[in-house]
Parts: C-alpha cells; sequence; structure tokens
C-alpha cells in the first residue's frame, strides 16, 4: 500500500462533542496526530460526517462524500441515466449493466453514478485520507432509503491498485474504469475545489502506464480511461477508440464485446 501524503501534514480533529472517541479512532487507524499547530490538513469529524479542510487564511472550503444530497442527487436525478457518456463509455446498453473495478475512486463520485444504473462497482482507493472520507460516505448513504440499495451494489477497497488488480481473487472484473492524476497546467489545476485540495496531498498519478497495463492484463471485456479532453492518451497500450465531452474524453480499450446476460 502506498501510504502517500505528497509531504503534506494532517491532523484529525472533533468539531463536535461527542466526537472525540471517533476521531481518536480515525487518528489511530490512520496513524494521525489529534494535535499539530502546524498541520497543512484537518480530518474533521463534523455533524453531517467526516471532512477534510485544508487550513489556512485562503483555503477552500471542507470536501467530504456525499451520496445523499447536493450533486450526487442532482446528477442521480436528473443526469440523464444511461445517455451519459460515462455509461456509454462502459458498456451500459439495454440488458447490459457489466460489473466495473473503479480503480482510481477519489470521492466516488463516477462510481456511484455507475451504481444507481444498476452496475456492480469495486472501488479502490490508494490515499487513505480519501479512502477514509469514502468509507465515511458510504456508511452514511447506505442507510438512506433513496439510496442505500445503490451503495449496496458499491464494495469498497484500500490499497495500492496496481497491487490489488495483480493479485485479484475470482471473477474479474468486466470493466476497469481509470481517471489518474496528471500532472495540468497552472491555469487548469485550480478549477474544482477537490482537485486545489488533492493535488498537494495526493500529487500527481506517475505509474498510471503501470496501472493500465495491469488492468488490460485483469479486465475481462474492456478498459476505459478518462483523460482530459486535449491531453495524451496514457503511454503504453493505444486505445482503440474514444467518447469526446466538452472537458473530458473516454478513451477505450476494448477486449471483447459485453453482450446481454441470458437468464
Amino acid at each position: 500500500m502506498t501510504e502517500q501524503h505528497a509531504g503534506s501534514r494532517i491532523r484529525v480533529d472533533s468539531l463536535t462533542s461527542d466526537g472525540q472517541d471517533t476521531a481518536a479512532q480515525w487518528a489511530q487507524r490512520l496513524g494521525l496526530p489529534l494535535a499539530d499547530a502546524d498541520a497543512d490538513f484537518a480530518l474533521q469529524v463534523a455533524e453531517d460526517g467526516l471532512q477534510l479542510q485544508q487550513l489556512g487564511d485562503d483555503a477552500p472550503g471542507p470536501v467530504r462524500v456525499d451520496f445523499i444530497e447536493g450533486k450526487a442527487a442532482h446528477r442521480r436525478l436528473f443526469g440523464g441515466g444511461s445517455g451519459q457518456m460515462i455509461a456509454k463509455a462502459v458498456g451500459i446498453q439495454p440488458g447490459v449493466r457489466p460489473r466495473v473495478l473503479d480503480a482510481t475512486a477519489g470521492l466516488g463520485k463516477d462510481a456511484f453514478v455507475l451504481a444507481s444504473l444498476g452496475c456492480e462497482v469495486s472501488l479502490i482507493e490508494r490515499q487513505p485520507i480519501i479512502a477514509a472520507l469514502l468509507e465515511d460516505g458510504l456508511a452514511r448513504g447506505v442507510r438512506d432509503l433513496e439510496v442505500g440499495g445503490i451503495i449496496a451494489q458499491m464494495r469498497l477497497l484500500t490499497g495500492n491498485s496496481i497491487e490489488l488488480i495483480r493479485q485479484w481473487e475470482g471473477e474479474p472484473p468486466q470493466v476497469i474504469y481509470l481517471d489518474p492524476m496528471f500532472p495540468h497546467r497552472e491555469k487548469t489545476a485550480l478549477v474544482k475545489k477537490e482537485m486545489r485540495l488533492f493535488r498537494p496531498l495526493v500529487g500527481d498519478d506517475m505509474d498510471a502506464p503501470a496501472l493500465l497495463e495491469a488492468a488490460l492484463a485483469l479486465a475481462s471485456h474492456r478498459v476505459v480511461v478518462k483523460r482530459p479532453r486535449k491531453a495524451p492518451s496514457i503511454e503504453g497500450a493505444k486505445p482503440s477508440y474514444a467518447l469526446d465531452g466538452k472537458s473530458s474524453r473516454y478513451d477505450i480499450y476494448p477486449i471483447k464485446a459485453l453482450k446481454i446476460a441470458r437468464p
């Protein structure tokens, strides 16, 4: 497992009167201090879930995983269903809901979309802090009446994606989905709050070529890589085709056709 904080110092705080024990448990699990005046980030136990707050005068607001309300709810209700480009990229079609491994899960947004469309989704997140946010969001979501059934189709794995893929046991995923962090030009690096928060914490996925190679060796039907629209493909095998959107594209590496499952 690659426990990377990219040189950032992180402490764990409780923002609630009854959250001290929970904060202590996270601190122990993650090997983080409960007090550090020089910390760059604070992992905070708040009323509405675990959140990550960058510290400093010009820091953006906190980030947490929320599958119940906000953007996730809006996309679930009004995002276009199986007509979304990500759905087409992974091969969703009438009668076809592939088993997907999202090997760069992040905050789980894309995985949740695929699960909401009927896919079983395994998620891998190697950055321990982000994995903690994701674990907390899944735990809250599974108790919700509206999205609990969707969350039940999502399985979180923590660790190095390349290692977990190479050591995979049991039936392989039909589709492996990758959305690696890459170096971006400065004018685009701070567009989203999450990117502004995570880039100093996570750094860039410089091992993306090895991840793609491992994914192609495991996936039974296809590998899909999400990229900025004008960015080059990952070094290594070339995609057979791509689906282009306004700001991003999906490079498709087909292995064999996805077919309707027979009863």
